[in-house]
């Protein structure tokens, strides 16, 4: 699926490990790279080399938090404004494409199913 993803966003220079961190944003800007991080469930290193790709892309910018000097908010440029909806008409190509053969039930299922494992992998013991 990846690889899928990767080809459908190469015109814009977003790789598939970075598209989530861009709609993440999209949807809850202003948003701290920490909070970002904890709310993807994504390592902080992970997330600053993403981050960084899409600013340097020109579809992300920081501005430094006033209530807090310490912490970054993130915000879309218009850019990243503007790719938003390709990238969002790109991730669902590449969905319909995995649902083929695929019910309703059966695909709602395996969501449920893959959000436990992913529950079960980030929980704390």
């Amino acid at each position: 699926m990846q690889i899928a993803i990767s080809a459908e966003l190469a015109p814009y220079r977003i790789g598939s490990g970075q598209y989530i961190f861009l709609m993440a944003i999209s949807f809850g800007q202003p948003i701290t790279q920490k909070a970002l991080s904890e709310k993807l469930l994504i390592d902080k290193t992970t997330t600053a080399k993403a981050i960084s790709k899409l600013e340097t892309e020109g579809y992300v910018r920081r501005e430094v938090d006033s209530s807090d000097n310490r912490y970054q908010l993130l915000f879309l440029t218009e850019a990243g404004q503007e790719v938003v909806p390709k990238v969002q008409e790109a991730l669902a190509r590449v969905k319909n494409k995995t649902r083929r053969g695929i019910t309703d039930a059966e695909y709602d299922q395996m969501l449920s199913l893959l959000k436990i494992v992913l529950y079960n992998l980030t929980e704390q013991e």
